[in-house]
């Protein structure tokens, strides 16, 4: 009876430090997968807001004249631009 256990014992030892270190493995792979499914969602929710912008440059000209004056500093003809700069209040 006690040789069983004993031998059992070994076995069950055996067959554990076998499949422990893939096991770990397996949970990294597992984690690393998580990590990249949150990376994917946050990169195609990116994507659908580009996709968007690209539209509205596309189909909006309102929305294009807007994006043009106030990224690219554009004017029309005629117009004067004016910027105002803070004052300096350690004068």
């Amino acid at each position: 009876m006690l040789k069983n256990a004993l031998w059992l014992f070994a076995v069950a030892t055996i067959i554990l430090l076998f499949f422990l270190p893939s096991f770990t493995i397996m949970q990294d792979h597992r984690q690393k997968n998580i990590e990249y499914e949150r990376k994917i969602a946050g990169l195609e929710e990116k994507n659908k807001k580009l996709e968007e912008e690209k539209r509205l440059l596309r189909e909006d000209p309102v929305y294009l004249e807007k994006v043009a004056r106030e990224k690219m500093g554009l004017v029309r003809e005629g117009e004067t631009v004016l910027r105002l700069t803070p004052m300096n209040a350690e004068k």
